[in-house]
């Protein structure tokens, strides 16, 4: 890779970057107005745009670790070796957060959507748009990571504090969010051996919804979401241990300075809020005895 190419993807990752953390804060308001069809929000009725939703599923959260371990091989903004991969070896620190984010992706993309017995149909929409978010995050994670600007910032990370606390609750958001994850999967595995999981089409070609029950144990005693939230520390983890806090002087400074894994942190934040908030709303008018003291997604607040 030429310099030249090295400074054209500098321009092009950039503008990926601030135009990345604006759209969310866009897309957040107007997700209130609106169900994103899939899951308890699937259209009832039959459409050729509606796709199986393991299927569909793994192919769009595919795409985000495909897209950055290409990225993160080519390092395309490194200035010491543009172009061919950095050291892959777990004493590396970025090879090491590169690990992480993969992990993660092994059991969102994997591991999750193939033990899961039933999900509910997803409107093509919802799949065309996480494909357009994981190819943009994917790149720009892997070109990050591989980056000469991460190799510097990271070069003393074991000697950190800060390293060790953000690997602490990545781990720890991980693995709240798999526990709660089972919590919902465990209603669908009952409800698919008593006969009641509705995944396909029925005669009168209306969808049939899945079987649906009030969650309950661990952080279920607090939140309508609790595997939002634990994803959330999931990445403020990550985010702590991968990158500098990025300027608050102002917005214009803050998005010069904001490094991607704290753009993915606000990005699933201001995604996934409206659909906690409309999910809660849900689980009220269809359960008239779920919990009045729960919240939806942040413990204690909202």
């Amino acid at each position: 890779m030429s310099v030249k190419d090295t400074v054209h993807t500098q321009v092009i990752y950039n503008a990926a970057r601030k135009w990345f953390t604006i759209i969310p804060l866009i897309v957040c308001p107007i997700n209130f107005l609106i169900d994103a069809p899939f899951g308890r929000f699937t259209p009832k009725e039959h459409s050729i745009f509606l796709l199986d939703g393991v299927k569909s599923w793994i192919a769009m959260e595919l795409v985000a670790p495909l897209t950055f371990s290409y990225a993160f091989l080519h390092s395309p903004l490194s200035v010491a070796h543009p172009g061919a991969p950095p050291p892959l070896s777990l004493t590396h620190p970025p090879t090491l957060l590169s690990t992480l984010f993969l992990i993660h992706y092994l059991n969102r993309a994997i591991i999750n959507p193939l033990r899961t017995p039933s999900r509910s149909k997803s409107h093509i929409v919802v799949p065309l748009a996480a494909v357009g978010f994981n190819l943009v995050n994917g790149w720009l994670m892997g070109t990050y990571l591989s980056s000469s600007f991460a190799s510097t910032y990271l070069q003393d990370a074991f000697q950190r504090p800060t390293f060790w606390l953000g690997i602490g609750l990545w781990a720890l958001g991980l693995g709240g969010n798999i526990l709660h994850d089972e919590v919902l999967l465990n209603i669908r595995r009952k409800a698919k051996a008593k006969g009641k999981a509705k995944a396909t089409d029925d005669d009168n070609g209306k969808n049939k919804q899945e079987h649906y029950a009030i969650p309950d144990g661990y952080l279920y005693k607090y939140l309508s979401y609790p595997n939002y939230f634990c994803e959330w520390m999931e990445w403020l983890g990550f985010a702590l241990a991968a990158a500098p806090l990025p300027s608050f002087v102002s917005f214009s400074s803050f998005l010069e300075t904001v490094m991607p894994p704290y753009i993915f942190l606000l990005s699933e934040v201001f995604l996934m809020i409206p659909r906690a908030y409309k999910g809660h709303k849900w689980y009220h008018s269809r359960f008239p005895d779920y919990p009045k003291e729960r919240k939806a997604v942040v413990p204690f607040l909202f």
